[in-house]
């Protein structure tokens, strides 16, 4: 039996709307099968579809499903931040004033809403080495000259993440990111800083041919992981603004944060719009 469900349709990551991120959020997903929930995700033809759902977990103040065209997440960035922003509109009240508490693929993220823009803590990542061929594999796919990489890793958050820094933002720029095709890589992201007088501190890009597409625009999950990875390496000691979706005609931006207090713990923030908000028939 079909039902109006609340939808609303949100750019995250971007001081400009239309020119973040997009997200589909059904608010009232409850009852939906996996199925069901696969076959919205790819109607609405977006990286990302999120459900929301009853809770499981008591501390939980909602459960998210998130869906791409073709597949489950079990964590992504700017799904999280679009969520809880779609969730608070709809009157959505945490449990614990100026936190929310998502549950989802990973377990419980927190989204610290009294700051703005709110930011989840990013959560918990493997840093392990990028294996020599798979390095090789992309420097060779994507035309890097391996001269200019400053250092490689694979980064699990979720999510897996083959990185490479390249020595400029310029450098990351200039990659072809039509060059890779499913099914040869996972997803790479790349890294490169600005000059000191540009308004950003870091250029990075997601290349994800796993998704259908050789670019994604801004990415919430991959920034997550780098960041932790940054304060793995004692390179993360003040807060930092990345630029992403450049190369796309995208104007995204999103401030990562160490936390002072808590040594090791890191916010993701970003703003969000919310452009459509309906009903949807399902």
């Amino acid at each position: 039996m079909t039902q109006q469900r609340r939808f609303i349709q949100c750019d995250v990551f971007t001081s400009t709307p239309t020119r973040g991120n997009a997200l589909a959020v059904i608010v009232d997903g409850e009852g939906l099968t996996d199925e069901q929930m696969l076959t919205v995700a790819a109607w609405t033809n977006l990286a990302e579809t999120t459900f929301i759902v009853p809770t499981e977990h008591p501390d939980a103040d909602y459960k998210v499903r998130i869906m791409t065209p073709g597949r489950e997440m079990l964590f992504a960035g700017h799904p999280t931040l679009g969520t809880c922003a779609s969730w608070l509109h709809c009157g959505g009240k945490p449990k614990n004033p100026g936190v929310v508490k998502q549950e989802c693929g990973i377990g419980i993220v927190e989204i610290d809403i009294s700051e703005n823009p709110p930011a989840f803590i990013a959560p918990d990542t493997h840093i392990e080495p990028l294996p020599q061929d798979s390095f090789t594999a992309i420097t060779d796919a994507l035309d890097i000259d391996p001269a200019q990489v400053v250092s490689r890793s694979q980064l699990n958050n979720g999510p897996i993440w083959q990185v490479l820094e390249l020595q400029t933002a310029e450098q990351v720029l200039a990659v072809d990111s039509s060059k890779v095709r499913w099914p040869m890589f996972k997803s790479i992201g790349l890294i490169g800083k600005h000059a000191t007088a540009h308004e950003c501190d870091y250029e990075v890009r997601m290349l994800a041919p796993s998704s259908g597409m050789s670019e994604d625009p801004i990415t919430g999950s991959l920034n997550a992981a780098l960041a932790k990875w940054l304060a793995a390496q004692d390179r993360l000691e003040q807060a930092l603004v990345i630029a992403q979706g450049t190369t796309i005609n995208r104007h995204g931006r999103v401030y990562i944060k160490p936390d002072a207090n808590q040594p090791g713990t890191v916010r993701i923030g970003g703003e969000t719009h919310l452009l459509i908000d309906g009903t949807i028939t399902l």
